[in-house]
């Protein structure tokens, strides 16, 4: 394979993936035909489990620009293999961003003359056709005949399509109009006029129909792709084979099980089609009004949209059918589809600025304050005079938010586990002992010339005996219950396989707001600054000689709240602002908006009690003149939405009767103090920002500026925010309590108290975060807290962490240097192993830390506790770097921005109900953070669950395998209804009821082994296979030595040896081809039976992760009932059931001597199982410890070499800086 022939997709992003190109090759295609016919088929079932077999079977290389099929493998951890087929379709043009002007003027008709030669310069992007688009695209090239026909070459995956780009030498995604990286002022001049229909039809053949179409499969191709899994297919090679062996009965039970498990399988996934499908076309398809060209208004179905087009926003709203951002009016938005959080959101246009000045390229991500998002809800329009609220439409289809979300509904990740990594080692040793008996039993019945018909079935019999074909069943049913059990305690679950990894969770994520603290904000107090100083708190800003004051017409101007039929309504802390004013907010009327030219949107005005009273006595005129300058009332001109980037907002306002305006601006106060002008900011200001948010407090700064006379009210619709928020004067502070919720520090101990660290990652302000953390014990008080700030290079000097104390910055003054010697050094060596200390570090630093010190990183999270102010994909980069040294994570959200974490998570839980939480694998109804023990403690009861039917599954079949290998030795096997017995009313009766045991009421501080390859596990199984192979031997050689002892015919009867027991004669006088009626077979099935039993018990553990087995009362029931029927038919037998069962009568004597073997075998399996304990594996670690073995999981191995490290950790006033590859650490001088 050539290097240069590898092609790289999607370089850097999630979907990064391999590309190599194929051609199809007609002699290999023959061969493979004919290899077909010599397997009876099975050769086409490997390639089809195994694409790469199958393209390279097939196809010999070649370029990626001549490939007629690619071959794609994920660069991630899982290396899949995925195959497409390249297709090719003919356009008028290759670049779906070039305009194709006709010189017709009738754009709509369908025979217009061809058009002139197409111009270059780009209007607007476009996506990918579908293969039904021939249609379409022959009519164009007929309309376009001045054209050279081109050639798209694409293939499709993962419902995205990838175009051949002859610049790139690639396969490419067209996205939407971020492609053309647009900058804003080139989205209104360019893009906002519409486009033509033929421009509209040209880009259509690109981007296709602008549909989210998730496809209910047919139940037909569902049972193939079902039938066709290895599992199903190995059935069914079993129940040939059983057929042929004339075991009818198992044969059919098989079948039963399979159709059930089948039909079942079906069902579950025809209904979660189905439920995706209806969310995803609820709404999607409707009518909406364009812009074209011509500034005509056209009504289209929303599925012809494609980016560039301009599309009108009804009054009334609507559902969005496609990413758009906005480019005139404003929109109020429910999002909570997208980010989980009800609360309606102001969507205003996207600022025109002159270009070059503050002129930056448009970005869906960036500019989300002014983009409207597929399947969000645009619940108002306000617009200005007769102007249409219009959008472009930037992004349709699968490359929307939307879409995106589906297709990671659509095409998960597969679960990475090591429980179903070591399962399938563990099959695959089970496949290894089949082969020996496969060779053993072929060799015996060569020996004892056994026909071949014979040797053929009873050896690949032994095949079918080891792997057993219920397992999959079995090991599905611990994770139902646990599954079914989270339901009924409000945890809904759309991942069932994460259930098991939950029990494996030893680090938990926490956002703060809304999760361990309360939704609402209280308003604690103000504090207000005057001549550059502060004033004393106060408690509120409801005060007469307040009322005019810049402070609380910011309070009453500086939101983004609405009315929504008659109710305020927007973001908890703006609401709780406003209402602290006691002001009231009016919007204008559409019919106002219309009949006025500049008429403002919003009004608010404080209420008339609380301004200065009426003159007592006046003239008309003099009242007329005293209303007019009375009244009081501020218009909100332009509103620059909060950026979570920008870590604030600010709005221009005019209070009437002014001809100059006024800009508000609030936000976090670092950010606000920075904006403003040194002389009005208190020199005192970092100190009472500090002492408050210590106290846990949340603190948001105002600022006020008078604007330029020159500034009218159409410049300020296209001024840029940075003109406006520069220069300000600081107001003051507004302080809000935002208190913990009730259950959060109890479930945040017992959380310690099972050595599962907690993690708190939020938007809110560090030292907030930090005093919170303290009060809900996340920080113990004695612990310290070591800030990490990272600054990025600049002015030539390297990336530089600059380490400090959160607690005592005071004391160790920002100002005076610290000393330390080296005896200093030297004695704190020994503390420092001991001290605890936890690290702190906001989003900016932790962007500079992750890109300039990678290395530090992976230390850092070791010990880091709170992460403020991190953005939404920030905190998916932590939840990654916590999973890089080997953490398993949990996210715990309130699904506001933290929908990406909770994906990434092991375990995610949502504690939002909305839409949002179908990208969450878990949500709870109970919004707090109780629901995430009762997670835990459920993947821990699910995970012991599944290693304790794994490991009775593999016992199951080496038990049976052993009787089977046994009975072979003398050219016996067990009789067909006694595998019958064996595997439904013993196996499966036992497997489905001893999962049922609920989960432990407490979480204890060890967690269960992560896989079956783990020296307790193993030793157990190894242990438990030793003594029942012992004991069925033992059992198989004494009945020989029996002193009545012969070889059974029909005629034996060696019962009346030893008992008086009235047996009838046995009227069966068939021979018994398979010799299946004997002493040794009926001996080894009693005790093989009971042994089934004995294992169940054993293994069914409960205390610490389970409730005991005895509250499982179908485990128990069944238990004793199956041992009182196997006790009766050894002590009383019954003809009927000997009959059935093809069991013969032995002496009452060897039937006690076989009861004592079951006893012994009982007492030994659980005194040995009793013995194994986790304590054993502990002094196993203990050992390795001494033997100085490294530790398994990465952050293990970190600790322990931090403990070592005397640099560690990083002491305040100290700087870290970034040399090339190393770090150097020096004392600030």
């Amino acid at each position: 394979m050539e290097k240069e022939d590898l092609k790289l997709l999607n370089k850097g992003e999630e979907e990064e993936m391999e590309l190599h190109g194929y051609r199809l090759c007609r002699w290999r295609l023959a061969l493979l035909g004919f290899g077909v016919l010599c397997t009876g088929g099975f050769l086409l079932l490997l390639l089809y489990w195994m694409p790469e077999w199958c393209v390279k079977s097939t196809c010999t290389r070649t370029t990626a620009r001549d490939a007629e099929v690619v071959l794609l493998r994920s660069t991630d951890e899982f290396r899949r293999w995925f195959l497409a087929r390249v297709q090719v379709m003919l356009a008028p043009g290759s670049n779906p961003f070039h305009s194709l002007e006709t010189q017709t003027t009738s754009p709509s008709s369908p025979h217009s003359s061809p058009f002139s030669t197409p111009a270059a310069s780009p209007v607007a992007n476009g996506h990918t056709p579908h293969p039904s688009d021939g249609g379409p695209a022959q009519e164009l090239m007929t309309r376009f005949s001045d054209y050279q026909p081109t050639q798209i070459r694409y293939f499709t995956f993962h419902s995205t399509k990838y175009y051949w780009n002859h610049e790139l030498q690639n396969f490419q995604v067209l996205i939407g109009l971020e492609d053309m990286q647009p900058k804003c002022s080139t989205i209104h001049k360019e893009h906002s006029t519409g486009l033509t229909r033929n421009q509209q039809e040209y880009r259509k053949l690109f981007f296709g129909v602008n549909e989210i179409a998730v496809k209910v499969p047919s139940v037909f191709k569902l049972l193939i792709k079902e039938v066709l899994n290895p599992f199903y297919i190995f059935q069914l090679f079993s129940v040939i084979l059983w057929s042929a062996d004339e075991y009818y009965y198992y044969a059919v039970a098989i079948v039963f099980m399979s159709v059930v498990s089948i039909a079942t399988s079906l069902y579950t996934i025809k209904k979660q089609y189905i439920m995706l499908h209806d969310m995803v076309t609820a709404h999607s398809i409707v009518r909406v009004s364009v812009c074209r060209t011509n500034k005509d208004i056209e009504e289209i179905l929303s599925t012809d949209l494609v980016p560039g087009d301009v599309m009108v926003i009804p009054n009334n709203g609507t559902i969005m059918p496609c990413d758009a951002v906005l480019v005139s009016g404003t929109c109020i938005v429910n999002e909570s589809m997208l980010t989980g959080e009800s609360v309606p959101v102001t969507k205003t246009n996207l600022p025109n600025s002159v270009e070059g000045e503050g002129d930056d390229a448009y970005n869906t991500e960036e500019h989300k304050r002014h983009t409207l998002f597929c399947g969000t809800n645009v619940i108002q329009t306000r617009f200005y005079t007769d102007e249409l609220v219009k959008a472009v439409v930037v992004r349709t289809g699968f490359s929307t938010a939307k879409g995106q979300l589906v297709r990671s509904i659509l095409y998960p990740k597969p679960t990475d586990f090591k429980l179903y990594r070591d399962a399938y080692l563990f099959l695959l040793c089970l496949v290894a002992v089949a082969g020996i008996g496969f060779i053993y039993s072929i060799v015996l019945s060569i020996i004892n010339k056994v026909p071949a018909k014979t040797i053929i079935i009873e050896s690949l019999d032994i095949i079918t005996i080891t792997v057993p074909p219920a397992l999959p069943a079995a090991m599905t049913a611990g994770i139902v219950y646990a599954q079914r059990r989270l339901k009924q305690s409000g945890i809904f679950c759309i991942s069932p396989q994460r259930i098991n990894i939950c029990g494996q969770i030893n680090l938990f994520c926490f956002d703060k707001t809304g999760t361990l603290t309360e939704d609402g904000l209280d308003l604690w107090g103000v504090q207000r600054v005057e001549n550059s100083s502060f004033h004393l708190s106060e408690e509120n800003a409801y005060k007469e000689n307040l009322v005019k004051s810049q402070f609380v017409a910011c309070m009453a101007t500086c939101h983004s709240l609405t009315k929504i039929e008659g109710q305020l309504s927007g973001d908890p802390l703006d609401l709780k602002m406003f209402e602290a004013t006691g002001w009231i907010l009016e919007e204008a009327t559409e019919e106002e908006t219309s009949l006025h030219n500049r008429i403002m949107p919003t009004v608010v005005r404080p209420p008339k009690q609380l301004l200065p009273p009426e003159p007592a006595s006046s003239s008309e005129r003099d009242m007329e003149l005293y209303e007019l300058s009375s009244a009081y009332e501020i218009g909100i001109v332009r509103q620059f939405p909060f950026s979570s980037a920008l870590q604030r907002m600010s709005v221009v306002a005019r209070l009437l009767g002014e001809k100059r305006m006024d800009a508000y601006m609030k936000g976090a106060p670092e950010v606000v103090a920075s904006l403003c002008k040194n002389e009005t900011v208190p020199e005192d200001f970092a100190e009472v920002l500090e002492d408050y948010t210590k106290q846990g407090f949340r603190v948001i700064a105002l600022a006020h500026r008078r604007l330029e006379s020159k500034l009218s009210w159409h410049k300020v619709q296209n001024i840029s925010r940075d003109h406006i928020e520069t220069n300000m004067e600081f107001l003051g502070l507004i302080i809000m309590q935002n208190k913990l919720k009730n259950e959060t520090p109890g479930i945040l101990q017992d959380l310690h108290r099972a050595n599962i660290r907690t993690v708190m990652v939020t938007g809110d302000n560090m030292l907030t975060a930090i005093s919170v953390a303290r009060d809900c014990g996340m920080i113990p008080p004695d612990d310290t807290v070591i800030i990490a700030d990272a600054h990025p290079p600049q002015y030539g000097q390297p990336a530089r962490i600059t380490w400090r104390y959160a607690d005592k910055p005071s004391k160790t003054s920002r100002y005076e240097e610290v000393n330390i010697t080296l005896e200093d050094v030297c004695d704190a060596d020994e503390p420092k192993s001991k001290e605890q200390y936890h690290f702190a570090m906001n989003g900016k630093s932790f962007a500079t830390i992750l890109e300039h010190f990678p290395d530090m990183l992976q230390k850092l999270v070791l010990r880091g506790t709170v992460f403020a102010r991190m953005a939404p994909d920030q905190k998916t980069q932590l939840i990654e770097a916590l999973q890089g040294v080997d953490y398993y994570v949990g996210m715990c959200g309130d699904g506001a921005n933290d929908c990406g974490a909770l994906k990434r998570a092991h375990g995610g839980i949502s504690l939002s109900e909305l839409e949002a939480s179908v990208a969450s694998p878990f949500t709870s109804r109970t919004p707090n953070i109780s629901c995430v023990p009762n997670l835990i403690r459920e993947g821990r009861a699910a995970l012991i669950t599944s290693f304790c039917v794994f490991k009775f599954m593999a016992l199951y079949s080496i038990i049976q395998y052993i009787s089977v290998t046994l009975l072979y030795s003398i050219l016996s096997n067990l009789g067909d209804l006694q595998f019958l017995f064996i595997d439904i009313a013993i196996i499966l009766i036992i497997v489905f009821t001893m999962s049922l045991n609920p989960a432990w009421k407490d979480l204890v501080p060890r967690r269960p082994p992560s896989g079956l390859i783990s020296g307790p596990l193993l030793f157990s199984v190894l242990t438990q296979i030793l003594i029942c192979l012992g004991f069925q031997i033992i059992t198989f050689v004494w009945v020989q030595k029996q002193a009545w002892y012969t070889v059974w015919t029909p005629f034996t009867d060696v019962c009346n040896h030893s008992t008086q027991l009235n047996v009838s004669e046995l009227n069966n006088t068939e021979l018994d081809e398979h010799n299946i009626q004997n002493f040794e077979n009926t001996s080894l099935f009693y005790v093989s039976s009971f042994q089934y039993l004995i294992v169940a018990v054993v293994f069914s553990k409960g205390k610490p992760f389970r409730q005991p087995s005895y509250k499982n009362w179908p485990f128990v029931l069944s238990t004793v009932g199956l041992y009182i029927f196997l006790l009766f038919i050894l002590f009383h037998p019954v003809e009927s059931i000997d009959e059935t069962l093809e069991i013969v009568c032995v002496p009452f004597e060897w039937r006690v001597k076989l009861f004592l073997i079951i006893l012994v075998n009982a007492a030994v399996s659980v005194l040995v199982e009793g013995g194994i304990d986790l304590r054993i594996y502990e002094r196993l670690s203990w050992l390795s410890c001494l033997r100085k073995r490294a530790p398994k999981a990465r952050y293990m191995y970190l600790a322990k070499e931090l403990m070592v490290d005397p640099d560690w950790p990083p002491r305040p006033t100290t700087t870290t800086e970034a040399n090339s590859s190393t770090y150097e650490m020096r004392i600030n001088s």
